[in-house]
C-alpha cells in the first residue's frame, strides 16, 4: 500500500491578506497662531469589485494661540460601494471623543469633553487608488460638531 500527500502552500490567510487595502489621510493647516494637524489610518477588505468594508482610527490636534486647544480621538466603520469602475458610494460612521479648553479670558466659552456621532453619506470619482468626492453628516449638530459644516470635500487613498 502506497500513500502520497501533498500540500497546498496557499492558506485561508494568505488569500484573505491580499485583499486587504490601507489608506487614510494626513493633513495639516496652520497660519497666524493656528495649527491643526489630522491622521486618520485605515485598512478595508475587498469583498469583490463592487463592495468594500473596513475601519479606520482618527485622531486630530488643533490649538489658536490664546484661544483654545482641541483633541479627536475615535475609531470609524466605512463601507464602499463602486456600481461603475469611477464612481464609488460610501457610508461612514465615526464615533469620535471631542476634548476642547478654552483659554481663561474667553468666559463665554466652556471646556467641553464629550462623544460626537457622525454618519456621512459620500459621493466620489475613483481612479485607481484615489477617489476624490463630497460626502454630507446625515448627524451633522451645529453646536457639538468638530466640523463647520455638513457637507465635506474628501480624498481616500489606498495601497
Amino acid at each position: 500500500m502506497i500513500f502520497s500527500f501533498s500540500q497546498d502552500n496557499k492558506t485561508k490567510d494568505d488569500s484573505f491578506w491580499k485583499n486587504v487595502q490601507y489608506g487614510g489621510g494626513i493633513g495639516l493647516n496652520f497660519g497666524d497662531g493656528f495649527f491643526s494637524g489630522a491622521l486618520a489610518p485605515n485598512a478595508i477588505y475587498r469583498f469583490n469589485t463592487y463592495v468594500s468594508a473596513g475601519v479606520g482610527l482618527n485622531f486630530q490636534y488643533s490649538s489658536q494661540r490664546d484661544v483654545f486647544k482641541s483633541t479627536v480621538l475615535g475609531a470609524s466603520a466605512i463601507g464602499l460601494f463602486n456600481p461603475y469602475r469611477d464612481l464609488q458610494v460610501s457610508t461612514e460612521f465615526e464615533q469620535l471623543h471631542v476634548s476642547r479648553n478654552f483659554d481663561e479670558q474667553f468666559v463665554s466659552n466652556v471646556d467641553d469633553d464629550y462623544w460626537y456621532p457622525a454618519l456621512f453619506l459620500g459621493l466620489g470619482y475613483r481612479s485607481g487608488n484615489i477617489t476624490f468626492g463630497v460626502r454630507y453628516d446625515v448627524l451633522y449638530d451645529e453646536e457639538k460638531s468638530i466640523q463647520n459644516q455638513a457637507w465635506m470635500p474628501f480624498v481616500r487613498f489606498w495601497f
